[in-house]
């Protein structure tokens, strides 16, 4: 064994009925290592980690901690946290109805009275040094999403572990807070703590990770030094072939909409009560436009809003030029507007229910419950659409929430284009998301443009918008601050509009 070695799996499988999810792994940690933990959805990584986190039983394998010999057994989550295997997963796990102390601390107390006073400063103290800023005494659902997540954080900090693992950490996080978690990461390897970083973002990987390992089908491609392996070597392990450059993806796009159509969609002093200032917004056949900014700039708030998903307080809309009425979602369907949300686990899946039923549900509604689809038409729109989109599942029966995240996503997009939408609004549709996913998503919203639908697209990451979108929105705090086409759509401009520019970016 190595002498710096934190944690070693060797040979690890594990299956489910009808899949092999890991056939023969291994994955080893150092101390003082941030190790990310690549491929595909589906390859294997959600099952590796939850194998060392003792939320699933290995079927074959060993895993070895601290150098030792002697291989651990881990059968549940309480297990590893005593092994100083700490977690945090992707969806956020912890308890809004408590105070930000409370969730910090649950399950770590000694069964006496509480002293709120002490546990209150002591979650202060700690949230301080990471550069949190919020009060342990706070409720934990007044926090954003963004602060939430980074409490979860903390609270695996500070239960002192040797090996800790972020499972997609940075994917509510805006720059500034990615930003901080890399500085507490590092932190955290200066004193030999190992970790292992899941994520989908290649840059975050490049910029603060030491090693790679890729997964993919459930086997192990490889373990690579970071300087050692380029990113379009690192797409190719993970896809297992070869990649054109993602930049192209573009080259198929439809040319800019025709200014002389009336549009699709035109909104004139939108607001809600979300708070975003009035904006005017428009949208023609053919055009995919999209809303950018930092994390909370108003972005899903302004889609929320044309869609009706938020309490509509003002303004007018026209569709094709004839005013309607968006007051809320039932009345967008009904002009032909579809909306994929930021949130697939709140507002996207119903868990339990089958993959068939989930995708026929937009439409089911839209149509009217007195008006059910039989057993056989259901099933007919799931497998149409589960060619269509490449959606690996074992059958239209299977409930979604033993789907991965990426095939989820394809599901909530099939509800959607089942029913034939003018106009479709996706918000966030690749975040958490395999490379692969990624640009099958990317090149169907090209695809749907080229066939006349008209779409918006919100993405965290710039780089992909300026792939996909034809025309930018920029918001900042919560106003409308740009609007950028043609050679305007750099990322330079964009960081510059974000940090000072006004509206139409000539001013």
């Amino acid at each position: 064994m190595r002498e710096r070695s934190l944690l070693e799996m060797r040979g690890i499988y594990k299956s489910f009925p009808g899949v092999k999810a890991l056939r023969n792994v291994d994955f080893t940690l150092c101390e003082g290592e941030i190790h990310a933990l690549m491929g595909e959805n589906g390859a294997g990584k959600s099952t590796l980690i939850k194998v060392l986190t003792g939320v699933h039983v290995k079927d074959e394998g060993d895993i070895f901690l601290k150098g030792h010999d002697k291989a651990v057994q881990i059968r549940s989550p309480k297990e590893a946290q005593k092994l100083g295997i700490s977690t945090v997963y992707q969806e956020i796990t912890l308890c809004p109805n408590l105070s930000v102390a409370e969730n910090i601390f649950i399950g770590r107390g000694s069964g006496h009275m509480v002293n709120w006073r002490s546990m209150n400063k002591k979650a202060d103290e700690l949230l301080e040094s990471l550069g949190i800023n919020v009060k342990g005494s706070q409720q934990l659902a007044s926090c954003s999403i963004a602060v939430q997540q980074m409490v979860a954080i903390a609270r695996a900090v500070d239960m002192e572990c040797s090996v800790l693992i972020l499972d997609e950490p940075t994917s509510s996080l805006d720059e500034n807070e990615v930003a901080k978690l890399f500085v507490l990461m590092r932190k955290l390897k200066e004193r030999g703590v190992g970790i292992i970083f899941v994520t989908h973002f290649l840059d975050q990987v490049y910029e603060v990770c030491d090693k790679i390992t890729v997964l993919r089908d459930g086997q192990l491609v490889g373990e690579y030094e970071i300087e050692k392996l380029p990113r379009v070597e690192l797409v190719s392990k993970m896809l297992g072939k070869e990649l054109d450059d993602m930049a192209s993806i573009k080259s198929d796009s439809p040319e800019y909409a025709d200014q002389n159509e009336l549009p699709v969609y035109e909104g004139k002093g939108l607001c809600s009560s979300e708070g975003i200032s009035p904006f005017d917004f428009d949208i023609r056949r053919g055009e995919i436009n999209g809303f950018t900014g930092l994390l909370g700039s108003g972005r899903s708030e302004c889609v929320r809003t044309i869609f009706g998903a938020d309490k509509v307080t003002g303004g007018t809309v026209k569709m094709h030029g004839k005013e309607v009425k968006i007051n809320k979602p039932i009345d967008a369907m009904k002009n032909g507007i579809a909306y994929l949300p930021e949130d697939r686990k709140r507002d996207g899946i119903i868990g339990d229910l089958s993959v068939k039923d989930n995708i026929k549900l937009a439409l089911q509604v839209k149509t009217g419950f007195f008006k059910p689809f039989s057993n056989a038409k259901a099933t007919e729109f799931a497998n149409e659409y589960i060619k269509l989109l490449d959606i690996k599942t074992a059958s239209v029966n299977t409930p979604i929430k033993s789907l991965s995240g990426g095939n989820q996503q394809k599901v909530i997009l099939a509800r959607w284009l089942l029913t034939h939408p003018k106009y479709l609004i996706l918000d966030e549709p690749t975040r958490g998301i395999d490379v692969g996913t990624k640009v099958d998503i990317q090149k169907l919203m090209l695809k749907l443009a080229s066939e006349g639908m008209a779409v918006t697209f919100i993405s965290s990451e710039t780089d992909e918008m300026l792939r996909t979108c034809s025309r930018l929105l920029v918001m900042r705090d919560r106003k409308l601050v740009g609007e950028l086409t043609g050679d305007q759509l750099t990322q330079k401009t964009i960081m510059d509009t974000i940090a000072g520019g006004e509206k139409n970016g000539t001013e």
